[in-house]
């Protein structure tokens, strides 16, 4: 049934604490707060870079753009080297923020839940940038994007 709701496509970039990159692709994200600024992120356990958030206690959302579904699939896979061949430069808090995505959120993670077979963490956002364009979108177990009319 939650295919029926569409989602934008992100990926979130963190590290571990020897300051190695990992990153996953996600689109249980979520606005919480304005003031505070708080994003929430859902995370499964399964996910090989599940204990890295714990590690660095940060993480960016990488928004990602329409024509970006190559990296969403990149992030999407256990296993690699998923940076390799792929421009990003680092951010303010010492994690990947990718090129070309639509905009990005720095975060630091304030609070951390159970939810089942995933952790949900609550970031304070620290520092955003957007760029602007159109989104890729998740609907009904396909990538999507919206026309610009």
């Amino acid at each position: 049934m939650m295919g029926l709701f569409a989602t934008g496509v992100t990926v979130l970039t963190t590290r571990d604490r020897d300051g190695r990159f990992y990153g996953l692709t996600a689109n249980a994200v979520s606005s919480l707060s304005l003031d505070p600024p708080l994003v929430l992120i859902c995370v499964d356990r399964k996910a090989e870079t599940f204990p890295h958030f714990l590690d660095s206690k940060s993480f960016v959302v990488n928004i990602l753009a329409a024509g970006q579904q190559e990296i969403s699939t990149r992030f999407a896979k256990s296993g690699g080297d998923k940076f390799s061949d792929l421009p990003y430069r680092i951010g303010y808090h010492g994690n990947p923020v990718l090129d070309g995505v639509l905009g990005h959120l720095e975060c630091r993670i304030v609070e951390t839940f159970e939810g089942g077979d995933h952790v949900i963490h609550v970031g304070e956002v620290l520092h955003a940038d957007a760029v602007g364009g159109l989104p890729l979108l998740f609907f009904q177990g396909r990538y999507r994007e919206v026309a610009d009319s």
